[in-house]
């Protein structure tokens, strides 16, 4: 009796490392994500990294509140990568302490310094140009500049979401970075003066203000352009995309505002390794060109193509500043955004 129990036991286990051998993932191990983009967006990646590198990927996403979750985690956090968006939530998990230094020569030779953090700590991915969206119809210049917004003959034709969005902090703490603060200071306030209503919604929104004639112009990410464009399941988004045309502020001196998509590794990350072959892997021309055609952003990587609807709206010059400098002006911005009453709207 006992002899045959030993032999049933024998015989599962050796079943069960068979089924295990089978599993390639398993096999080359797994990295765990911390991610604020949408999954819809990076399944196709991942799916393709683990057809490549047998490593299987688990993802939590979340639209806020992660960094926070990591750092209570501590030393037993399950985190190794963190994925997510703008400079100001990359740089501020750096400051929260939760990242660890990234340098490899793939990153490098693929990833431009001005996109990358220069202690290591975080990876720009993709591309966004924080644009201007104009009126096709009542709008009939095809340049402009961000301080141009200022400019009296805007007044009550501006819209804008709130501007203490990551979004808005970052481009005004990079007009801070190129123009000083005083200038600064006074381009947020022409803009605040020239609102057509108080800030609200997110940058669709003003797509679709710009629809109803509720104002001229509005601030937003080129890549909500495409989403509109081609939006299913909300037709009705097509008609606010074929209401604007998108202008590259600055586009004929310092180039126009960009922002990115990024990662990094989390401090504890227990499968680092793994967690630098996934970041590497984002960088590649593959991965990049996938980005660039599910989500309508900008490859990071130099010499890749866009696609065809980002390219209808133009060439994009950016603004060569590096972001890192951007986010040490974060603060100053959103002081300045309070300090003019922004979000209150127009004052009359």
């Amino acid at each position: 009796m006992r002899k045959t129990f030993d032999h049933a036991i024998l015989a599962s286990a050796a079943a069960l490392a068979l089924s295990l051998a089978a599993l390639p993932a398993a096999a080359d191990g797994e990295v765990n994500i911390y991610s604020y983009r949408q999954p819809d967006l990076i399944k196709p990646l991942l799916d393709k990294f683990t057809a490549e590198t047998g490593i299987a990927t688990n993802v939590v996403s979340a639209s806020s509140g992660l960094e926070e979750r990591i750092a209570a985690e501590g030393a037993n956090s399950p985190a190794d990568v963190i994925l997510s968006v703008d400079i100001g939530r990359l740089d501020g998990a750096k400051q929260l302490g939760i990242t660890q230094p990234i340098e490899t020569a793939v990153i490098s030779e693929n990833v431009p310094a001005q996109y990358r953090d220069p202690d290591g700590h975080w990876v720009g991915l993709t591309m966004r140009a924080r644009v201007v969206y104009a009126s096709k119809d009542r709008v009939a210049q095809d340049t402009i500049t961000y301080e141009e917004l200022a400019d009296p003959k805007w007044k009550g034709k501006i819209c804008t979401r709130s501007g203490q969005h990551v979004y808005n902090i970052s481009l005004f703490a990079s007009l801070i970075a190129n123009d000083g603060t005083d200038a600064a200071e006074q381009t947020i306030k022409g803009i605040k003066e020239n609102l057509a209503v108080k800030p609200a919604g997110g940058d669709r929104d003003q797509a679709k203000a710009i629809l109803a004639g509720e104002c001229d112009l509005a601030l937003g990410n080129t890549y909500y352009v495409g989403l509109m464009a081609t939006n299913e399941k909300e037709p009705e988004q097509k008609e606010w995309a074929r209401a604007i045309k998108v202008l590259f502020p600055n586009a004929e001196g310092r180039g126009t505002h960009v922002n990115i998509s990024g990662a990094s590794i989390a401090k504890n990350a227990p499968n680092r390794d793994n967690a630098v072959k996934l970041i590497e892997f984002l960088t590649s021309d593959e991965a990049q060109e996938i980005y660039a055609n599910t989500n309508f952003e900008y490859p990071v990587k130099p010499g890749l193509e866009v696609n065809e609807i980002v390219a209808s709206w133009g060439a994009l010059k950016p603004d060569p500043l590096p972001l890192a400098t951007i986010a040490g002006d974060r603060k100053e911005a959103s002081e300045i955004v309070d300090k003019v009453g922004y979000d209150d709207g127009p004052s009359s």
